[in-house]
């Protein structure tokens, strides 16, 4: 069973920068392609970037040319992809989740990590 976690949220202020790191164990050979999702408070769900092993990745409108999801890499049992955020926002502000998707079965979600845009 896979397992995801998220991690480099944080508080920053309009304009800063954050890198967070999303890291899948359990299978994740299969993995081929991950994703990061945020929902802000009392709205749904969004996606806001994707990868796919050997694509190129896909962005929000909202979020191009400011953020930036790195390609998937696995070594020792690990597969990770990382979300560089320059430039934020105030709307930027949610939790953010990572969500790595195998080639068969279900796909995984983390726990989530809170990016709070503030002065």
């Amino acid at each position: 069973q896979m397992q995801v976690v998220e991690s480099g949220g944080g508080l920053v202020q309009p304009g800063g920068s954050l890198r967070l790191s999303c890291a899948a164990s359990g299978s994740v050979f299969s993995i081929y392609a991950m994703a990061w999702y945020r929902q802000a408070p009392g709205k749904q769900r969004e996606l806001v970037a994707t990868i796919r092993r050997s694509s190129s990745a896909n962005y929000a409108d909202s979020v191009k040319g400011r953020f930036t999801i790195s390609s998937i890499s696995s070594d020792n049992g690990k597969t990770t992809t990382y979300l560089q955020m320059n430039s934020l926002k105030f709307e930027d502000t949610a939790v953010y989740y990572c969500n790595a998707e195998p080639a068969a079965g279900p796909s995984a979600w983390g726990q989530g990590t809170q990016v709070t845009v503030s002065s």
